[in-house]
């Protein structure tokens, strides 16, 4: 059971209880001796504490449990709005496509899965730190298994906290280790026949039924990495060595800005698409520039409905200087306009710092408050992208200013989920001289400093792409 699942137990239980306690105070003494029923004079006294099956026909029992739920209910939703983080999740399918006569979002991007071109792309799988999964998922003495850049890993906790990245699959029979499989001390013990081994190197430890454990039994251990409450691993097609180290957020680790909540998305494209669009100046008039409010499908987003008003930005991406060329540096101001006037509370100077193939540390600061997106993008098949979203924002002001914040990202980003879905990757664009595609090739220059000799490329049936 996941920590969200149990909250909404515990918010389940408690108002369980509250309706419980309702109805016990309708419940008078001499009803909890009524009789069940007779056959030919009383055959059975009820002597139960709780008469259910009286309960479930009184009507007063039934309008107590109505008003209550009816009053119930809205104050739990205003109190999760106001106070818990937001956890909104897309899967693939869910937004971005459009369907044609009865079929369904699902079987839209099948189609379109099997039968867009894909044009010549680039290797699938880039060098550098990627995001697995949020620290507070994994507590000590935990395993989770999680595939991502054709690998399949164990990652877990030991039971003195430190995170260890393996290969899921034990050398013996090939059992994977992260399903039901054991965390004991620093090692992870095989389901199967109770093979251990041990997360900084990989090494066999215990083989139950042999005095002597090979050399060669082992399995490959990645170089891993826990910050900004985030699990990283280290990924390179040659095997090197990290040449950079994934930056700590200072606030983040001072507490002055906590967690509020996250945005997850699976999304039909090359990674190196999701990145460009930080260059990509001329996207942000074409796909940003409407409110929110109209949406997030393109044909309606333009509806005069929502035409009052409007998003501005002014935007500008350049690579950093060594020691950090890895690093490339958007940025940008947004503002609004609302009936011809300036809507200042949105006023937004943000610094969004690419670091590397898979993270971004998104910064801004407004009249209503400070924050940062950690974003994480790490591909799960060699064309479909997982893009997580964690807001941190300032611990004095309510959660809900944040998660305003958060929101807004979040139908933004999704109006470009459209366009990655059904693009092609176009290898030698067609551009044009001016300042916003000359930024766009610089990004591309800049981006292939990620792919080695060995970074593996696309090879599919194009008949099995179906999900």
């Amino acid at each position: 059971m996941t920590m969200g699942h149990m909250k909404k137990f515990g918010s389940f239980g408690a108002t369980l209880c509250l309706l419980i306690l309702a109805v016990s105070a309708t419940v008078t003494q001499r009803l909890l001796n009524v009789p069940l029923y007779e056959t030919a004079g009383r055959l059975w006294t009820c002597k139960w504490n709780f008469p259910l099956l009286y309960l479930l026909t009184d009507y007063r029992v039934i309008i107590t449990c109505t008003v209550i739920t009816v009053l119930f209910y809205p104050l739990y939703k205003l109190y999760g709005v106001l106070f818990l983080p937001m956890d909104r999740v897309r899967n693939l399918g869910d937004i971005g496509y459009v369907p044609e006569g009865r079929m369904s979002m699902k079987e839209m991007a099948n189609r379109v899965r099997r039968q867009r071109a894909t044009g010549d792309l680039p290797p699938i799988y880039p060098n550098g730190w990627f995001g697995l999964i949020e620290g507070s998922k994994i507590k000590a003495g935990d395993v989770k298994n999680i595939s991502l850049l054709g690998l399949n890993l164990a990652v877990f906790r030991g039971e003195d906290g430190t995170i260890h990245v393996i290969d899921a699959y034990c050398p013996h029979m090939g059992a994977n280790l992260a399903v039901g499989g054991r965390v004991v001390g620093d090692c992870l013990e095989c389901p199967f026949h109770g093979w251990q081994f041990r997360g900084s190197d990989g090494q066999c430890t215990k083989i139950p039924y042999s005095e002597k454990v090979p050399d060669i039994a082992k399995v490959k251990s990645y170089i891993s990495d826990e910050a900004n409450g985030y699990i990283y691993f280290w990924y390179h097609a040659e095997d090197s060595a990290p040449t950079w180290t994934v930056p700590r957020i200072e606030e983040i680790q001072s507490g002055d800005w906590v967690y509020r909540g996250r945005t997850e998305h699976y999304i039909n494209c090359h990674i190196e698409e999701v990145p460009e669009n930080g260059a990509d100046l001329q996207h942000l008039e074409c796909v940003h520039a409407p409110l929110i409010t109209s949406g997030i499908d393109l044909r309606n987003m333009w509806s005069a409905l929502w035409s009052f008003g409007s998003h501005s930005w002014t935007a500008n991406w350049e690579t950093n200087p060594p020691p950090n060329e890895h690093i490339g540096t958007l940025r940008l101001t947004h503002s609004m306009n609302l009936f011809g006037k300036a809507f200042r509370p949105v006023d937004m100077d943000v610094t969004a710092q690419q670091i590397g193939p898979g993270i971004v540390y998104l910064t801004f600061h407004s009249p209503i408050g400070s924050g940062t997106f950690v974003q994480h993008l790490v591909p799960t098949e060699p064309l479909v992208q997982k893009l997580v979203h964690n807001l941190y924002f300032q611990k004095n002001l309510p959660a809900f200013i944040g998660k305003f914040f958060l929101l807004g990202e979040a139908i933004q980003l999704e109006r470009d989920i459209m366009i990655w879905n059904n693009k092609r990757y176009e290898k030698k664009p067609l551009f044009v001289k001016s300042k916003e595609d000359s930024q766009v090739a610089k990004h591309r220059r800049w981006f292939s400093q990620f792919y080695s000799e060995n970074s593996p490329r696309l090879k599919f049936q194009r008949d099995t792409l179906e999900w």
